[in-house]
């Protein structure tokens, strides 16, 4: 009755070594950047698009705009501003969400993602997207992909207060999204992220180890973890509705 899984899943990679039993399972928490969606297009636009930008608008060379970016992403790392629209609008000086609109062709569903969501939405468990994105980034993708229409609820976490590194974002969520932590599956590419949940007592925790298509897998020692969703093989016990 637990969901199988793809037999060439090694541990020593970081990989799937047990599937969650989905029998106990009532609540699926997904983040989206890395996890549902392509992490190519996030890394591109901070790491190429932003500082070429930058360095224009400030009439600097290349390297010296790259330099100050990543010094003031460094800066707030983990916080809710590195992942504010908004913040990042006034601190360089640049229109952040029309920047967004120029490289938004880079937006893509990882592969798997919509039947694995078409799956789990079928057998009636609460699937929500939980997600550190800002409105404005969360709106551009959600358009662009047409995922919108798979959750239950969307949780960001500019409505929360805190970023999902932070340990009271999970009782923030309660008030917002009540849910058993014994019974909730999250499935996220942040290792700090994973901590904070299991620090918080999710008892399902599963790490995506290629969240950028365009960079080799990374490993997750300390969770299971897939490389994409089609090592999430479901049985048809599993699909019946709960």
């Amino acid at each position: 009755m637990t969901a199988a899984f793809s037999p060439n899943a090694a541990r020593a990679a970081g990989s799937l070594s047990s599937g969650p039993d989905w029998r106990e399972i009532r609540s699926v928490f997904l983040d989206m950047d890395g996890t549902l969606l392509d992490l190519r297009f996030d890394n591109h636009f901070w790491l190429s698009h932003v500082p070429a930008r930058f360095a224009e608008r400030h009439g600097l060379p290349p390297e010296e705009g790259m330099a100050r970016c990543l010094a003031r992403y460094k800066a707030v790392e983990g916080t809710l501003d590195w992942y504010c629209v908004d913040y990042w609008t006034r601190e360089l000086e640049l229109d952040i969400a029309a920047l967004k609109e120029e490289v938004a062709h880079l937006i893509a569903v990882h592969p798997h993602v919509e039947t694995f969501l078409r799956r789990v939405r079928a057998s009636r468990r609460r699937v929500v997207l939980v997600t550190n994105a800002h409105h404005k980034s969360l709106s551009l993708k959600l358009r662009t992909t047409g995922i919108e229409p798979h959750f239950d609820a969307i949780v960001c976490a500019h409505d929360v207060g805190a970023p999902k590194e932070d340990p009271s974002f999970w009782d923030r969520l309660q008030g917002i999204e009540p849910f058993d932590s014994r019974r909730t599956l999250l499935v996220d590419d942040s290792l700090a992220v994973l901590r904070s949940a299991r620090g918080y007592g999710i008892r399902y925790l599963l790490g995506v180890r290629r969240p950028d298509s365009g960079q080799p897998a990374k490993a997750l020692e300390e969770f299971d973890s897939i490389a994409d969703f089609s090592e999430l093989r479901w049985t048809a016990e599993d699909q019946r509705p709960i």
